[in-house]
């Protein structure tokens, strides 16, 4: 199984895997000069951030998540480990500490939304362009127990 723990700055080069194979998995819809960029931000970014991570038994970290006060800024699973409960085990963490908690999902991933939406999320808005000003839409999400 898993458990979950705070990061390391040591793992830094295992997180950002993590994310350019999550990516790689569910964000087709990525230009490739922004896939570019935006890995470039997230070598710059991720391995100080102050992460929630989910490790094996052996302490390997298989997802991450990335909580703002209470809005989930990131969440990425390693691909391989996709369906197994990883993720929907991050957010029950991070819901735990923060009941009311927010975050943003691009438009163009169906299956995140959907993941969202079964752990009880529920739409709140839309964004025309991202965070950083690219055009690829947000869907504004907060959790309704």
């Amino acid at each position: 199984m898993f458990t979950i723990r705070r990061s390391r700055v040591d793992e830094g080069s295992r997180i950002v895997a993590i994310w350019r194979a999550a990516v790689d998995a569910t964000h087709d819809f990525l230009a490739d000069e922004d896939r570019v960029a935006i890995e470039s931000e997230v070598k710059d970014f991720l391995p100080q951030a102050p992460l929630w991570l989910a490790v094996d038994k052996v302490d390997r970290p298989l997802a991450f998540m990335l909580m703002d006060g209470r809005h989930m800024e990131a969440l990425f699973v390693d691909p391989a480990f996709h369906g197994r409960g990883v993720g929907a085990e991050l957010v029950r963490h991070g819901l735990a500490l923060h009941p009311d908690m927010t975050t943003d999902v691009n438009e163009q991933n169906g299956q995140a939304i959907g993941f969202y939406e079964r752990m009880g999320f529920r739409r709140t808005g839309r964004s025309p362009r991202d965070g950083q000003g690219r055009p690829y839409p947000l869907i504004h999400l907060a959790y309704q127990n």
